[in-house]
């Protein structure tokens, strides 16, 4: 008789051992612990017709974002086919989530993730795929998605149901990307209340602060709580990130290069979402010309044997800040040339580098070789169409940050002076926003105005309890 998990789920196996196993990797997953993928193959050890145990590897490695992971991929993919098809051990449930998983080893991300949601409209309680779907609608940047696939199935749960926490983290950090704070917000703190080690719901609630300029909050949100989302947690490398981005709008690059150090790349990494954020800050400290060292030597290390996977769009604009800012010109043309490639191909990726990531990359070239202006023209029509390629407002922010600096430097005092006001007019409490928009005024000889805008940015400061910060407009 097939057994069901403990949020009434069918499964297709009469082992209470498997089931227990998957139990195990999912809550792992779910809180981002290490190491549900060892969970899972312990279970698939014991029982290697363990159909849902395939198609859970699978969906693990697709999330991945990695070429490298396409092997591992496609052995999970075609046990469970093999499975399903040969010895009809799969239910109707995990066939849609072998299709899925098929998809996506294809190269189409659109349908992958659909397919996953497909599942849940039928089993609103598949936990497993809610979680792939959620991260799945964040590398498609399907924003709205991230909130409104949460809510269809929240009907279908409630606080006695194990694993309500980490739905109620996925639809907050859905309600943030859609800019409704308040809700986000109050979301993602009840569902820390009810899993206080849920480091994806603390997170949406940093992307609030984040988001309307709450340094401090942020500083203390993340600090306060990093017993329950740093040790041995996968994602933790992501909070810190957060927490950097805090410290580097108020200008301290001291702290921001010791958590960059000590916490976000203690040591050389491949893992490609590890190394996106690592890419991220760096090229933030690198727009305001601070000195990082051998920082970005090491990461371009890293990054140079991908050049030419052209996996994942996002990925590859990352790696091209990398080999712009180390000076790597033959790695970026190798890096172009192979997003060439992909763009003359099939696939979801291929929409996704031709609409966002071959022009952010020649603009990042381009920047990297002084021609601002080149820059500037590419980087405008692109940011207004950017989550085309996944991630998040904060991540996508140092497009925006990009093209201001290079505003700036182009002489283009005028666009600097009104992309701004824009920022300004969301974030008001930013010192970041100020120092910049000072700088834009007095490249158009608005003298007065720049001093007042500097005014503003230590009014900025003082009000947010940083009388001692070390902001400066070298920051900016």
């Amino acid at each position: 008789m097939a057994l069901k998990d403990k949020r009434g789920v069918p499964v297709s196996t009469n082992s209470p051992e498997s089931l227990d196993g998957l139990e195990r990797a999912t809550d792992l997953l779910l809180g981002y612990f290490a190491d549900p993928l060892a969970a899972i193959d312990d279970a698939l050890a014991e029982d290697p017709d363990f159909v849902m145990g395939h198609c859970f590897r699978a969906g693990l490695f697709a999330i991945s974002t990695e070429k490298a992971a396409e092997p591992e991929l496609r052995r999970s993919v075609e046990a469970a086919e093999a499975l399903a098809h040969r010895a009809h051990r799969a239910n109707d449930r995990e066939r849609g989530h072998i299709a899925a998983a098929r998809a996506w080893l294809d190269g189409d991300f659109d349908r992958s993730v659909d397919l996953y949601g497909r599942i849940l409209i039928e089993y609103p309680r598949d936990l497993f795929a809610l979680q792939i779907a959620h991260v799945g609608d964040f590398f498609l940047g399907r924003s709205a998605m991230l909130r409104d696939r949460v809510a269809r199935v929240l009907p279908e749960w409630d606080e006695d149901i194990p694993g309500f926490g980490y739905v109620l983290g996925m639809h907050a950090f859905g309600l943030e990307e859609t800019n409704l704070y308040s809700r986000a917000e109050e979301t993602g703190r009840r569902a820390v209340a009810l899993m206080p080690k849920d480091p994806w719901a603390i997170h949406a609630v940093a992307h609030v602060m984040e988001m309307q300029g709450r340094l401090t909050e942020g500083i203390e949100w993340l600090t306060s709580r990093t017993d329950d989302w740093a040790p041995e947690n996968l994602f933790a490398y992501h909070n810190w990130w957060h927490l950097a981005l805090y410290h580097l709008e108020l200008g301290e690059t001291d702290r921001v290069l010791d958590l960059y150090d000590s916490s976000i790349r203690p040591k050389p990494s491949t893992v490609a979402l590890e190394m996106v954020d690592a890419a991220a800050l760096l090229w933030r400290l690198h727009l305001r010309r601070i000195d990082v060292g051998k920082r970005w030597k090491e990461l371009a290390n890293s990054y140079e044997p991908m050049a030419e996977d052209a996996y994942y769009a996002f990925n590859d604009v990352h790696a091209m800040m990398a080999f712009v800012a180390d000076g790597r010109d033959t790695a970026a043309k190798r890096l172009l040339a192979a997003l060439e490639r992909r763009v003359a191909g099939g696939g979801t990726n291929a929409a996704m580098t031709r609409d966002v990531g071959l022009p952010l990359c020649h603009a990042l070239a381009a920047f990297g070789t002084g021609d601002y202006d080149t820059a500037v023209g590419l980087l405008l029509p692109v940011r207004t169409i950017a989550h085309r390629f996944g991630g998040s407002h904060a991540q996508r922010d140092v497009i925006k940050q990009t093209l201001i600096e290079a505003a700036l430097r182009a002489g283009q005092g005028r666009l600097a002076r009104a992309l701004m006001a824009e920022r300004t007019d969301l974030k008001p409490m930013s010192p970041y926003n100020w120092l910049a928009t000072a700088r834009a005024l007095a490249q158009i000889g608005d003298s007065e105005s720049a001093v007042r805008a500097r005014a503003r940015a230590r009014a900025a400061t003082l009000q947010l309890g940083l009388q001692g910060s070390r902001f400066s407009a070298r920051a900016v």
